[in-house]
């Protein structure tokens, strides 16, 4: 500014003194100074420059998950190291929009256990206003397929980690508008729960049974499912394989995609090496837990078996096999 100012000075003295330069100090003198006041003024009299719009403050999302009551692997909660995906599709005015692979306002974000649930990076809403619909499931992958995402069960769930590895959990939640509290997202279990209880029947004591080497295994079960990760339809694919149950507080269990199994050779129990098969067909629904109790009779070369549902329904499943 005071560059400005002695410029506009210096040009205008110097035409001034060219043009009047004979005409006496005391004119020259006044008309300095009607000079100097206006270039002054002259530099000072623009629109002053706008005072910049604050920043708007972008809420962060934060997100609270939780398990239905069946649960996943330790059948009570999440563990340290579990990931989990998230998808996040914005609304269009009151029409809510469709998840795609990407182009979502969050795309298959990971986020990570350990107490609380922390994304890869802090996410944000759109505005103040825009609705949202979020997606979420578990276990997390970086190339997860909304329409089709295709994911196996462990043949052998002998272990812990394995049944662990075998579970899938999805869920939505609908219509969220934009808050500065958590968005709670509870999922549900995509496959089915089996539980085979083994207990001593004729020429068995309990007490044989607990010394004996024991393996249960399900027959012409799919290990594959598409999954669809808008609705969360599961269905299975690819070829029938056999499932290895684990041992877990006295009952073998094994997560199986759900799936309609034909009357065959459906369940084998193993004891000493000798099997004892149970012929029968079941349909395995999603989200269901289903309990298989089987006396296994040493005499007829044959097992007793009832079957009841997670959801009891009345109906005696009840049948022989040999």
């Amino acid at each position: 500014m005071g560059m400005l100012r002695e410029s506009c000075f210096f040009l205008k003295i110097t035409s001034f003194i060219k043009m009047n330069i004979m005409s006496g100090r005391k004119k020259i003198g006044v008309i300095l100074i009607a000079l100097l006041y206006a270039c002054s003024g002259g530099a000072g009299s623009g629109d002053p420059e706008p005072t910049p719009e604050p920043t708007p403050v972008r809420k962060e999302i934060k997100m609270l998950f939780g398990v239905q009551d069946i649960a996943r692997a330790t059948d009570v909660t999440f563990e340290a190291g579990d990931k989990i995906g998230l998808y996040v599709v914005n609304y269009d005015g009151q029409q809510a929009g469709d998840l795609q692979n990407t182009g979502n306002h969050v795309n298959n974000m990971r986020f990570v256990y350990n107490s609380s649930w922390t994304p890869d990076q802090t996410i944000y809403w759109k505005d103040d206003e825009t609705k949202a619909d979020f997606y979420a499931y578990y276990p997390y992958s970086a190339s997860a397929n909304v329409s089709g995402y295709i994911f196996n069960v462990k043949a052998d769930q002998a272990s812990v980690d394995n049944y662990k590895a075998s579970d899938f959990l999805w869920g939505k939640t609908s219509g969220v508008s934009p808050t500065e509290q958590a968005v709670n997202i509870t999922l549900n279990h995509v496959f089915s729960c089996a539980q085979v209880k083994v207990e001593p029947g004729n020429g068995f004591t309990q007490a044989a049974l607990d010394e004996a080497t024991i393996q249960v295994k399900f027959n012409h079960i799919r290990l594959a499912a598409s999954i669809d990760l808008v609705t969360g339809e599961v269905e299975a694919v690819n070829e029938e394989q056999s499932i290895i149950l684990g041992k877990n507080d006295g009952l073998y269990r094994a997560l199986v995609v759900p799936q309609s199994i034909s009357e065959t050779d459906l369940l084998v129990v193993n004891v000493n090496g000798k099997d004892y098969t149970l012929k029968k067909g079941h349909h395995f629904e999603r989200n269901k837990r289903y309990t298989f109790t089987v006396k296994v009779n040493k005499t007829s070369s044959g097992i007793n078996v009832n079957i009841g549902q997670w959801d009891d329904d009345g109906v005696d499943y009840g049948g022989v096999a040999e």
